[in-house]
């Protein structure tokens, strides 16, 4: 298990931004990493609240975590703390065991020059899952995440 821990200032402020973390069509737009398609099954921003999103590879010949070209995952909302924190546990609905184990997603807003910083930190990440791939992944999702909420 590793965490990856990524921040990103963005020239929105902090209501802006959390906003378009307990928004479902928001979500489906910025946490998908390009070459992906995301689609929000269940999305329910309350404390206790399920959470079940697919991504699904373009390109025919990328292998999923779930099924052949798809990774999907289920979880909860632990904590929302209105413009400041959101904390979900997520996991893989998959049988490899490398890929398996709850992970816990942890986004906290702070006030900044201009805007506000977007500090993810994925605790938990299965052994199966790259660091270096995971680390990529959020890197891309929050340049979406700020061009979503820059553009507002």
């Amino acid at each position: 298990m590793s965490t990856t821990r990524i921040s990103r200032h963005v020239k929105a402020p902090r209501a802006r931004v959390y906003r378009a973390l307990i928004d479902a069509r928001a979500v489906a737009a910025w946490r998908v990493p390009p070459g992906m398609t995301s689609h929000v099954h269940v999305f329910e921003p309350r404390e206790g609240g399920s959470i079940r999103i697919s991504l699904t590879y373009d390109e025919p010949t990328a292998t999923g975590k779930t099924t052949a070209h798809t990774d999907t995952y289920h979880g909860r909302f632990v904590k929302l703390v209105p413009d400041e924190q959101v904390v979900e546990t997520i996991e893989f609905e998959t049988e490899d065991p490398a890929l398996r184990g709850e992970m816990t997603l942890t986004i906290s807003l702070v006030d900044a020059d201009g805007g506000s910083d977007v500090i993810a930190v994925h605790d938990g990440v299965p052994s199966g899952v790259s660091p270096a791939d995971n680390e990529t992944g959020w890197r891309l999702s929050l340049e979406r995440l700020a061009a979503l909420v820059e553009a507002d």
